[in-house]
C-alpha cells in the first residue's frame, strides 16, 4: 500500500506540467520537520577575575521539529521564517590543569530558539526540483540556563547568556510532489555569539565568549496554500 501511494506521488511529480508546479506570487508554502543544529566544535576558553582560567566550554548538538513558512513575491523571490521548539545543548568542560577536578563533566544545559528571516532566491528550472539561496537575520533568545548538580556543588551558580543577532546564510531545494505537496531539505550557517557569565563561591568572576556558530540541517515536508 505504501509503494503504491510513493510511486503514484512520484509518478504525478513527474507528469504535472511546469506551469502547474510553478511557483507564484502570493503563495504560501508551511513546512514542518527535523531540525537539527550542530554547533561549532571550537573551544570557548573560561575566565575568572580577568584571568585564563585554562578551563575551556564546547556543546552539544540537538534536533527539534522545526517549521518553516514562506512568502512568495513573485517566482523567483520570496521570504521565509525558520521557527522550531526550543533546542536544548549540554555544555562540557575542559578542565586539563585540574582547576576544579572536573575534566569530562556536564557543565550544565541551555535552551534557545534561533527565529531566522531569510530572504530566498529560486532558480528558474522549469521542473519539479527547485533550489535555492537564502541570505537572513538570525536572533536566538537563550532562557533556562542552569548548572548540572556537580559544578553547582563547587560553587557554581547564576549562569546567564546574552541574546544574539547574527546573518545567516543557505542552500536548499524544494521537490514538488504535486501542485500542493513538497519536500524540502536545506543546510544553513547561522552566526551565532554569546556571552556567558556565572558566579563562583557567589562572587561574579566567571565569563566565557562562546562562538556556536552552528550549521542547521533540515528535512521536512511543505504544503502550499
Amino acid at each position: 500500500m505504501k509503494t503504491s501511494i510513493i510511486k503514484g506521488l512520484i509518478f504525478s511529480a513527474i507528469t504535472l506540467s511546469p506551469l502547474a508546479l510553478a511557483n507564484q506570487a502570493g503563495d504560501i508554502i508551511i513546512r514542518g520537520g527535523a531540525t537539527l543544529v550542530n554547533p561549532d566544535n571550537g573551544q570557548s576558553s573560561i575566565m575568572l577575575g580577568g584571568a585564563d582560567s585554562t578551563m575551556t566550554l564546547t556543546n552539544g548538538d540537538d534536533t527539534q521539529l522545526g517549521l518553516n513558512f514562506v512568502y512568495f513575491f513573485d517566482k523567483n523571490w520570496a521570504v521565509e521564517l525558520l521557527a522550531a521548539t526550543p533546542f536544548e545543548h549540554d555544555i562540557t568542560i575542559q578542565d586539563k590543569n585540574a582547576v576544579l577536578g572536573v575534566d569530562g563533566a556536564n557543565l550544565g544545559q541551555i535552551k534557545h530558539l534561533p527565529p531566522t528571516l531569510s530572504a530566498l532566491y529560486y532558480f528558474d528550472t522549469n521542473s519539479a526540483f527547485k533550489p535555492y539561496a537564502g541570505l537572513g537575520l538570525n536572533y536566538t533568545v537563550f532562557f533556562d540556563e542552569e548548572f548540572s548538580a556537580g559544578p553547582e556543588s563547587l560553587g557554581l551558580s547564576n549562569l546567564a547568556l546574552d541574546d544574539s543577532f547574527g546573518l545567516s546564510v543557505q542552500i536548499g531545494a524544494d521537490y514538488q510532489l504535486d501542485e500542493k505537496w513538497s519536500l524540502n531539505a536545506s543546510i544553513r550557517y547561522i552566526d551565532i555569539n554569546t556571552e556567558a557569565t556565572f558566579d563562583v563561591a557567589g562572587n561574579s568572576i566567571g565569563k566565557a565568549n562562546i562562538d556556536i556558530d552552528p550549521m542547521v540541517y533540515s528535512l521536512m515536508l511543505g504544503y502550499k496554500f
